[in-house]
């Protein structure tokens, strides 16, 4: 083995070994929240950036997900991201119900999605949970 492999293994060694550090939020900083959805789950972090070590450091505060119910399989992508962004927002309502956010997604049709002027029933009832928070994409 390479010095460089040697290395590496030790880093992930590392990572596996240890719990991720958890930081404590600050309610005067913006909170960042990352859904994903899949075909088998919906997964959200909720993140924000602090000063650590004099040092801006972007950290975890926790960490939620779920497995899709037989119902919600039928969804497409779009409507699955919306699901999850809800259903985090339900979650964690009571970190984001005062306080300003950014939404962080690989899904950049929500964008266009939540400012539709005619959607149907089920972007309405969508639209209408994200929009009683203090959000931006």
């Amino acid at each position: 083995m390479t010095r460089e492999r040697i290395k590496a293994y030790e880093k992930i060694r590392k990572a596996l070994t240890e719990a991720p550090l958890l930081l404590m939020p600050d309610w005067n900083i913006p909170f960042e929240l990352y859904i994903e959805a899949c075909g088998d789950g919906l997964k959200a972090s909720l993140h924000q950036v602090q000063i650590i070590d004099d040092k801006p450091t972007e950290g975890p505060i926790c960490y939620i997900s779920r497995q899709i119910k037989q119902t919600e399989a039928r969804h497409g992508a779009i409507q699955m991201y919306f699901l999850c962004l809800v259903w985090a927002l339900e979650k964690l309502h009571y970190s984001l119900d005062s306080s300003a956010f950014e939404v962080m997604t690989d899904c950049n049709a929500m964008k266009s999605l939540l400012n539709m002027k005619t959607p149907n029933r089920n972007m309405l009832r969508w639209q209408i949970a994200q929009n009683s928070h203090i959000l931006t994409m």
